[in-house]
């Protein structure tokens, strides 16, 4: 019969609340075994988009370029950069997902808004492995080229920094100049969307 410590139920406890054993969290990545895939077979599709939009604020400019989008209905959770093995990545004129009013969009976006007379630029950059894992980033800058090196050199850093394997630099950029009101220019990535059924 195994006995369990007051000491180790605590210990469990923590564990559950972390959502990984206690010693896997004192490994580093590389050293973590590889999580299984999963078994849907479905690898996912992450949509890519550019978009402007014009409005009276900064805010109701970058709801323009969310609803020219296809996205301007989701509730948008911000991903940090880092794609997932077996990913494949589409480009299009608007995200084509199907999404409900108030679902979760999981997404990377780069958003830069003007006030009237000034020229804004945003855009989104990646790099892929031949298993579909990759990078993205994302940069706001005043024109389009300034967006471009940017990208490219955070790419490069950041590829170099995980070794070989990472395939040529893919950017998706625009640029939109405010004339009379706001103007926002956005790119977006889009993972997944997801309801709101069963969430606590």
């Amino acid at each position: 019969m195994m006995h369990i410590t007051a000491r180790g139920a605590v210990l469990a406890q923590r564990s559950a609340l972390l959502g990984l054993p206690w010693v896997e969290r004192l490994r580093t990545p590389a050293s973590r075994p590889a999580r299984a895939a999963g078994s849907s077979g479905i690898p996912l599709t992450i949509e890519v988009g550019a978009a402007t939009g014009r409005g009276p604020t900064a805010l109701a400019a970058f709801d323009a370029a969310l609803r020219e989008l296809g996205v301007g209905e989701a509730n948008l959770i911000r991903l940090s950069s880092v794609i997932p093995p077996r990913a494949r990545l589409v480009r299009g004129a608007r995200v084509r997902k199907p999404i409900a009013w108030g679902d979760r969009l999981y997404c990377v976006y780069a958003a830069h808004t003007a006030a009237p007379g000034a020229r804004v630029a945003a855009g989104v950059g990646w790099v892929l492995r031949a298993d579909g894992s990759g990078l993205f980033v994302e940069h706001e800058a005043g024109s389009a080229a300034e967006v471009e090196a940017l990208i490219r050199a955070s790419l490069v850093d950041m590829a170099r920094r995980r070794g070989a394997g990472f395939g040529p630099i893919q950017l998706c950029v625009t640029e939109i100049r405010a004339v009379a009101e706001p103007a926002c220019a956005l790119v977006l990535a889009a993972y997944r969307a997801a309801g709101w059924d069963g969430a606590r």
